[in-house]
């Protein structure tokens, strides 16, 4: 077990060893964020490794949503919100002034907990984001995008015939994959998905879970979940926060089978949360 220095005189957050030898996509450290005079997350720092799920999980209201939008400036869009410490993708510090906001949210796609598929059709649901950042030179290079964007989220077979019609037509499951092939379509790095299957059925929730572990391969996936059975099956890596603190993070199997803190122990047996 590797303890950090905790000045404060709260819990020390603790790491699983293998965690050390991880070369992180993107590198949190030592980050606070307040809602107005009410600050919602401690001091957290870790780093998330690419081509990989990295599940974080952990009570309502710990944080763990909080942190997640801290990686696309999420928080910015809430006027009392205020992040510090340093949040760098690939080593690039994405607070800098110089950092567009909106590039930065091509490069790191979100997936909200209920679909919110735009009122378009299928076809431009998908296109909008090539569109506006200039990714396709013509209607012919937009089709192959919206197609493979579409087949990448297991939804192409489904709907090949009736892209024009509304994206707000499908199934629940299937709003959501459209949501997921609309954030593959400007080729981001990091998929980042707040608690995408909770508005869904088991077998809705079954196919995200599929597709999830097949896009690991290709992107950093960054999932918020409050399934203890959802973290264990898609996810590598897992982060467990509690009333704002990083309390531990290691591979998803250790931090299940043998986790250092009591308070993980507690949590992913049920005895709170």
């Amino acid at each position: 077990m590797v303890a950090m220095p905790d000045t404060s005189q709260r819990a020390a957050t603790v790491y699983h060893d293998a965690t050390r030898n991880l070369s992180g996509k993107i590198t949190l450290e030592n980050v606070n964020v307040h809602y107005g005079p009410k600050q919602a997350v401690r001091d957290v720092s870790l780093d998330i490794p690419d081509r990989s799920v990295t599940a974080f999980i952990g009570p309502s209201g710990c944080g763990k949503s909080t942190i997640l939008r801290t990686i696309n400036r999420m928080n910015e869009t809430i006027d009392i919100a205020h992040t510090v410490g340093s949040i760098r993708i690939d080593g690039e510090e994405i607070n800098a002034r110089a950092v567009d906001p909106v590039i930065l949210r091509a490069r790191v796609g979100m997936v909200f907990q209920k679909p919110n598929p735009f009122p378009k059709s299928i076809y431009d649901n998908v296109a909008y984001g090539p569109r506006i950042h200039g990714l396709a030179s013509g209607r012919a290079e937009l089709d192959d995008v919206v197609e493979t964007s579409l087949r990448k989220a297991g939804l192409w077979d489904e709907v090949s015939d009736r892209l024009d019609q509304p994206g707000t037509s499908l199934s629940g499951g299937q709003q959501q994959r459209l949501v997921i092939a609309r954030a593959i379509a400007v080729s981001p790095e990091v998929i980042l998905m707040d608690e995408p299957c909770s508005a869904l059925d088991p077998i809705a929730t079954a196919k995200i879970e599929e597709l999830i572990d097949e896009l690991r391969e290709n992107y950093c996936i960054v999932i918020v979940t409050h399934s203890m059975a959802q973290a264990a099956r898609v996810s590598q890596m897992t982060a467990f926060f509690h009333l704002g603190d990083l309390v531990e993070y290691g591979p998803t199997e250790a931090i299940f089978t043998n986790p250092l803190d009591s308070r993980t122990q507690d949590y992913i047996t049920g005895r709170f949360g």
